[in-house]
C-alpha cells in the first residue's frame, strides 16, 4: 500500500515538474495578461460611470427651399440663440464630439435640428436637461472640426488629421485613474508617466513643425487600452509612442536600472516599430545618460500588438532602483526624458516615417 502511495506521489511530482517546465516561459506573459485584464476592467468601469444617458437623434435631409450652405452637417439654431452661444468639445480619444446648445428642450431635438449628410458618423444622440441640451456625435475615425455659422445655422465640416497636419503623432502616458501602475515609496508610476508627457507637450506646443499631436491623456484619467491604441489607428498616425516606467518582477528595490523600449515584433517593415524603438532608445538614453537595456519584443502588450502604426513603448527607468526613482521624480530628469522623446520624433520623420 505504501509503495502505491509513493509511486502515485512520485508520478504527481513528475507531472507537476513537467508542467512547470513547459509553462515557465509563459509565466511572464500570463502575469502581463492578468495585469492588463485588471486595468482594463478598471478603465471600462470608470468610462461607464462617466456616461450620460442619451437618446437617438437622426439627421434629416436639408430643405432645399432654405438657404443652407457649406458644411457636411448643419445645426439649426434655436430661436434667440447665436452661433457664438454654441459650445463644442472634440474628444479625440473616444472620437466623440459634444455640442452644447443653450435654450433647448426636448421639442427642439424632436423637430430635426440637424440636416445634411455625413458618412463619418457612427452614432448620433442627444440629452436634454432643463433649458440646455447636448448633442453627442461619435465618429468612425479621428477628425478635426471646421466650423462656421450664420444667423440661422451652425455648420460642421470634418477634416482628417492629414488634411490639417504634415505629420501625426499619438503620445500615451501609461496607466492613470484607478490604475496607478507601479507604486514605490508613495509614488505612483502613472504620475511620473504623465509628468514626462506633460513636459513633452510643452516642447511640442512650441515646435514650429506642422505636427498634429494627440494625447491619450493629459490628466489623471484612464482610457481603456483599446481607446489608447484606436486613437493611433483611427488617426492614421505616423508614430505611436507610449511612456512607462519599469520595476522588478518582485516589486522589491534592486540594482536593476536603465532604459528599455518595447516594439511590435510582428511589424517587419524597414521603417516600422523596431526601427522606431531603436531611435527612441538611442535618443532617450543619450539625453538621460541612462543604461541602455536594449529593445524588448512587445507583442504580449495589447496596445503594441494591436497597433496598425509604428509603435514604441518606452520604459524610461526603474522605480525599484532608489537612485533612478529619485531621478524620475525630479523635474529636470523628466525634462531630459521628454527632450529625448522629442528628438526621437523629429529623427524618425527625418528618416522617412
Amino acid at each position: 500500500m505504501e509503495d502505491k502511495i509513493l509511486k502515485f506521489a512520485t508520478a504527481v511530482v513528475v507531472v507537476l515538474t513537467v508542467a512547470v517546465c513547459i509553462g515557465l516561459p509563459f509565466f511572464p506573459q500570463i502575469h502581463t495578461w492578468a495585469v492588463e485584464s485588471r486595468e482594463e476592467r478598471l478603465a471600462e468601469q470608470e468610462y461607464a460611470e462617466n456616461q450620460t444617458e442619451m437618446k437617438d437623434l437622426e439627421i434629416v435631409a436639408a430643405d432645399t427651399s432654405e438657404q443652407v450652405h457649406g458644411g457636411q452637417l448643419q445645426l439649426k439654431l434655436p430661436e434667440g440663440i447665436n452661433g457664438s452661444d454654441i459650445q463644442f468639445t472634440n474628444d479625440y480619444v473616444t472620437q466623440t464630439i459634444k455640442i452644447s446648445i443653450p435654450g433647448t428642450d426636448r421639442s427642439y431635438f424632436e423637430n430635426g435640428p440637424i440636416t445634411g449628410s455625413s458618412n463619418h458618423i457612427a452614432t448620433l444622440s442627444y440629452s436634454s436637461k432643463g433649458e440646455d441640451g447636448v448633442i453627442e456625435i461619435v465618429m468612425d475615425h479621428v477628425y478635426e472640426l471646421k466650423t462656421e455659422y450664420d444667423s440661422a445655422y451652425y455648420y460642421f465640416d470634418f477634416l482628417t488629421p492629414q488634411e490639417v497636419y504634415d505629420k501625426v503623432v499619438v503620445i500615451d502616458a501609461g496607466h492613470g485613474g484607478r490604475a496607478p501602475g507601479a507604486n514605490k515609496q508613495g509614488v505612483n508610476e502613472k504620475e511620473i508617466d504623465l509628468d514626462i508627457v506633460l513636459q513633452l507637450k510643452k516642447i511640442l506646443d512650441e515646435d514650429d513643425h506642422n505636427i498634429g499631436v494627440y494625447y491619450t491623456r493629459t490628466d489623471d484619467s484612464n482610457p481603456t487600452f483599446d481607446q489608447r491604441v484606436q486613437l493611433a489607428n483611427k488617426s492614421d498616425a505616423d508614430l505611436f509612442i507610449s511612456v512607462h516606467n519599469n520595476s522588478t518582477n518582485s516589486g522589491r528595490m534592486s540594482s536593476a536600472n536603465g532604459t528599455a523600449v518595447m516594439y511590435n515584433e510582428s511589424d517587419e517593415s524597414e521603417l516600422g516599430s523596431k526601427r522606431l524603438a531603436q531611435i527612441c532608445l538611442e535618443e532617450v538614453t543619450g539625453q538621460l545618460q541612462s543604461r541602455n537595456r536594449g529593445l524588448v519584443e512587445g507583442d504580449s502588450i495589447y496596445i503594441i500588438r494591436t497597433s496598425k502604426v509604428p509603435v514604441a513603448l518606452i520604459e524610461v527607468g526603474f522605480m525599484t532602483n532608489q537612485q533612478e526613482l529619485d531621478l524620475l521624480r525630479s523635474e529636470d530628469y523628466q525634462k531630459k526624458a521628454a527632450l529625448g522623446i522629442y528628438h526621437a520624433i523629429l529623427r524618425a520623420f527625418e528618416e522617412g516615417y
